[in-house]
């Protein structure tokens, strides 16, 4: 903890150059100029299969991939299934992402009783 002087002699050096606006609030809307750069950003128009892409909320007919990979990211364990027999099982509107938490669900070893505790922690990827 900074003595009383110490405190003066930072508050001295800081003096003038204060931040000109305030931040935002957490209820406030954000700028338009925040939104427009968000818009702006190449990233927004990625596709690919890269952590939170959106390759795992396609649809199984929509999937470019023949060969479905989910692993858990609590134990492990990695599941592999076609595009053809999960099109086949869960049907070709069913969601890759809901496809792949039931066959981690299916499958899992992590039981401990406890909702909150139970099952698989989803990562997707496609080989």
């Amino acid at each position: 903890m900074p003595t009383l002087k110490q405190m003066e002699k930072m508050g001295a050096a800081i003096d003038g150059k204060a931040p000109p606006a305030r931040g935002v609030a957490p209820n406030e809307d954000l700028p338009p100029e925040y939104w427009q750069a968000l818009l702006e950003d190449p990233r927004a128009e990625a596709v690919g299969n890269t952590p939170g892409s959106p390759g795992r909320l396609l649809q199984l007919r929509l999937m470019p991939q023949h060969l479905l990979r989910v692993g858990c990211r609590r134990c492990g364990r990695t599941v592999e299934i076609q595009k053809a027999d999960a099109t086949r099982l869960y049907g070709p509107e069913a969601v890759w992402r809901d496809v792949g938490q039931r066959l981690l669900d299916n499958t899992c070893s992590n039981r401990t009783g406890r909702h909150e505790e139970d099952g698989c922690w989803p990562a997707f990827d496609v080989a």
